[in-house]
């Protein structure tokens, strides 16, 4: 049974949301997790956990995305961590630094609502989900120093798309790795090969729905059960079973995710 780890169904109708968990069934899924993207929506993330089934898990995780943080109240570490202690709630995120929509006066802010994201993670011993995109180096920057002056803490680098150097980071420090559609890409040669090389238990498949739809899907609006597809690729590239991967993705998934029960 596949988990897909990171979707958004708040874009999704309440009409839409029947067909698409039935649809997720079918592809064989066992449960998903709708990401928060803004603080202020949290209780509409958590309200979707209503639509699990007793064959599909709902999760939700809440967190402010690194393009929003200019628009939102930034709460301290430690509300963030009382905010997250429904039990539907299973991570907090995604936070993260995006340079390639935020320029270079929204950056500071971005680096301070990643730090306090992580360090509630950290207060409320839950996994931290990661949004990196063009700032590789800052982002193992601020892992490496919040490792160091806080200690450990759980956390996953999600739709990679970066290079192996911030790849090698995270492991280094006890981080899991997910993939998205972008690995069924013709184009993501290089990201393949970085699929090849990360550890077996740290490894885990997503969608981003309704974004990055995968091969062969590309073009049309993504959704939890096309996580099949990326999970197809990611066996195909490491040589293994398609049940391989859905077994190993989805014990790494609990493993991380340990609220989801």
């Amino acid at each position: 049974m596949l988990i897909d780890s990171h979707c958004h169904l708040d874009h999704f109708t309440d009409e839409e949301l029947p067909g698409l968990l039935d649809r997720a069934r079918s592809a064989g899924l066992s449960g998903l997790v709708t990401i928060g993207t803004r603080l202020s929506a949290a209780p509409v993330n958590r309200g979707l956990a209503r639509h699990a089934r007793p064959d599909l898990a709902v999760w939700c995780t809440i967190g402010t995305h690194p393009d929003h943080v200019s628009e939102e109240i930034l709460p301290s570490a430690d509300d963030l961590a009382s905010m997250a202690a429904a039990p539907e709630v299973v991570g907090i995120g995604e936070t993260g630094l995006d340079y390639f929509h935020g320029g270079p006066e929204v950056r500071p802010l971005q680096q301070e609502s990643f730090r306090v994201h992580l360090r509630a993670a950290r207060l409320a011993d839950l996994p931290l989900v990661i949004h990196a995109r063009d700032a590789d180096e800052d982002v193992a920057a601020i892992l490496r120093e919040e490792h160091a002056s806080g200690g450990p803490f759980r956390f996953v680098l999600h739709c990679f798309s970066s290079g192996a150097a911030l790849a090698e980071a995270a492991i280094a420090l006890g981080g899991f790795i997910s993939f998205s559609g972008i690995l069924t890409f013709p184009k993501s040669v290089a990201l393949r090969v970085i699929a090849r090389t990360i550890p077996a238990d740290r490894l885990l498949v997503e969608t981003d729905a309704p974004f990055l739809a995968p091969v062969p899907r590309r073009g049309k609006r993504n959704e939890p059960s096309f996580v099949a597809h990326t999970a197809s690729m990611l066996a195909t590239e490491r040589g293994v079973s398609e049940a391989d991967v859905a077994a190993l993705t989805t014990a790494n998934f609990r493993r991380l995710f340990s609220r989801a029960t």
